[in-house]
Formats: C-alpha cells, sequence, structure tokens
C-alpha cells in the first residue's frame, strides 16, 4: 500500500464517520427539539386547562356571589315594605281613635278582658278614652297616665295577670308575623 493511499482510506474513512456524526447528530437534534416541542405543548395544554379550572372557579364564585346579593336585596326590599305597612298600619290606628267606631272597639275590648280575666278588672287606657272607659269600667277604671296609642290595658283585680291590648303591642304581634313573613318569603326567594 502506498502512502497516498493509506492516505485517501484514512481521509474516506474520516469522511465517513464525520458523515455517520453528522447524522447522528442530525437525529439528536431533531429528538430534542421533538421533546421540547412535547413538552412545550404539555404545558400549553396544562395552562389552558389551568386557566379554564380558574376561569370556572371565579364564574361560580361570582355567581353564587352575585345570588346572596340579590337575595340580600330582595329581602331588604320586603323588610322596607313591611316597615311602610307597619308604619301606615301605625298612622291609621292615630286616625281610627278620632272615629265614631273606636268607642264600640273599646267596648268590645273591654268585655273581651272580661272573658279572659274574670270580674273585677282593673282598666287602664288613654286620658282621651277616660270618659268611654269610665262608662264601661266604671270604678274599674284607672286613671293613671299609660302611654299608648288607643285600645285597652287590663289587670286582674287582685293584680296578679295583665292582658295588653293596646293598639301597641296588638300591632307588635302582628308585626313580628309579618317580619317572620319577609323573612320567610326572603328565605324560599
Amino acid at each position: 500500500m502506498s502512502l497516498e493511499r493509506l492516505v485517501e482510506e484514512v481521509r474516506r474513512r474520516s469522511e465517513s464517520e464525520l458523515e455517520a456524526e453528522r447524522a447522528s447528530f442530525a437525529e439528536e437534534a431533531r429528538k430534542i427539539l421533538a421533546k421540547r416541542d412535547d413538552e412545550l405543548k404539555g404545558i400549553a395544554q396544562e395552562a389552558e386547562r389551568s386557566l379554564a379550572l380558574e376561569t370556572a372557579r371565579i364564574q361560580t364564585t361570582e355567581t353564587a356571589r352575585a345570588k346572596v346579593e340579590g337575595r340580600k336585596l330582595v329581602f331588604e326590599a320586603r323588610q322596607r315594605a313591611a316597615e311602610r305597612s307597619l308604619q301606615d298600619a301605625r298612622r291609621r290606628l292615630g286616625d281610627f281613635t278620632g272615629s265614631p267606631e273606636y268607642a264600640a272597639l273599646l267596648k268590645r275590648l273591654y268585655r273581651y278582658a272580661l272573658q279572659r280575666l274574670g270580674k273585677p278588672v282593673r282598666v287602664f287606657g288613654r286620658p282621651e278614652d277616660a270618659a268611654v272607659l269610665k262608662t264601661l269600667a266604671g270604678k274599674g277604671y284607672s286613671a293613671g297616665p299609660v302611654a299608648i296609642a288607643g285600645g285597652v290595658i287590663a289587670e286582674s283585680s287582685d293584680g296578679s295577670r295583665r292582658l295588653d291590648l293596646s293598639f301597641g303591642e296588638l300591632l307588635r304581634r302582628r308585626e313580628d308575623d309579618l317580619l317572620d313573613l319577609a323573612r320567610t318569603a326572603g328565605a324560599k326567594g
């Protein structure tokens, strides 16, 4: 073998090995790029999934908050309506005390007190109602100052039982019912 042939053989082998290394490098680079692309695709899909979950969570939270706020507004509106109704009832009861029917109501309230407490009873009322109450209860009428808007307060003769039939107390009992009704309606809505 001559030196030139030997050099040519070495050169061919070197080129062949170099070509094999280039091909191996290109294949390795292709694998690395494919792996990178797969990882980027996975990261993008995970980011989309996380974004969708976070968006759904925020949407659910905001929807729930809006529903609670809506219920609160409805409840407050019902409360205001109930309060307006009670104020209107108080005004109407105040107007009623000046009517001729009021004396008949006092008579019915007095009879009811007699049925509940028995005879004799002490009766308390507004100073404006003194004449009517004296006629009904006679000596059982107590002229002491009583701060009521109308109606009567009756007490058993021994003072052990008391029946409050004043407008304020009767309305207060209905006020609780009305407010309970507003709360119940608010809970259902």
